[in-house]
C-alpha cells in the first residue's frame, strides 16, 4: 500500500500539535471521517486519497495528541504553531531518517464539525525519490461512533480495522 509521504507528514504534525506553545483544540467526541489527498486536486496518482473513520472519546484524542507530542520532541528540531485571522498556521523542522523535512501547515474550520489542513514539504536530501510534497486533509464529524466501535478504533480505506490506542500499549518501550 502506498502512502504520500506529505500526507503521513501532515498526519503527524496535526496530532503532534500540543508540543506548540498555543492550545490545539480538542475535537468533538464520536465518528470522525478523514479523507487524504495529495494536494494537487486532481485525485489522479499514488496516494490521492484515502479516507478512513476514527472513533474518539476526549481521552482516546488527547492520548492520540500525546503520542504525536512524544514522536515530535525526538523527530522535531523546530515547532512552531500560531493563530492567524482565526486559522492555526504551524511550522516544523522534523527529520524523518536521514532527511530533514521542512513543513508548513495552515488549519482552519472549529473541531467540532469539521476541519482542514494543508500542508506543504520539502525534504532534503529527497526522501524516496522526492524532494517536496503537498497534501490536503479534511475531517468532518459524522455522529456517534458505531454500537460495535471503542475509542481508537480506525477503518482504514481498504477496510482494514485496528485501534490505535491498543497499537500504542503494545509498542516497545525505549530503554
Amino acid at each position: 500500500m502506498k502512502i504520500r509521504l506529505s500526507a503521513v507528514a501532515a498526519c503527524i504534525a496535526a496530532i503532534a500539535c500540543p508540543a506548540f506553545a498555543l492550545d490545539f483544540p480538542s475535537r468533538k467526541p464520536g465518528l470522525w471521517e478523514i479523507q487524504t489527498g495529495d494536494g494537487t486536486g486532481t485525485g489522479k496518482g499514488p496516494g490521492a486519497g484515502h479516507t478512513m473513520q476514527q472513533c474518539i472519546d476526549a481521552a482516546s484524542d488527547k492520548a492520540l495528541r500525546d503520542m504525536g507530542q512524544g514522536m515530535s520532541k525526538d523527530m522535531c528540531s523546530k515547532q512552531e504553531l500560531r493563530s492567524d485571522g482565526g486559522k492555526l498556521v504551524m511550522d516544523s523542522v522534523c527529520k524523518i531518517g536521514n532527511t530533514v523535512a521542512t513543513s508548513h501547515a495552515v488549519l482552519s474550520g472549529d473541531f467540532g464539525t469539521a476541519y482542514r489542513m494543508e500542508s506543504k514539504s520539502t525534504y532534503n536530501p529527497p526522501l524516496m525519490g522526492r524532494a517536496e510534497g503537498a497534501s490536503v486533509m479534511e475531517a468532518r464529524w459524522i455522529g456517534p461512533c458505531k454500537a460495535d466501535q471503542k475509542p481508537g478504533d480506525m477503518v482504514m480505506s481498504n477496510g482494514m480495522k485496528m485501534n490505535a490506542l491498543d497499537m500504542m500499549k503494545n509498542r516497545p518501550k525505549k530503554p
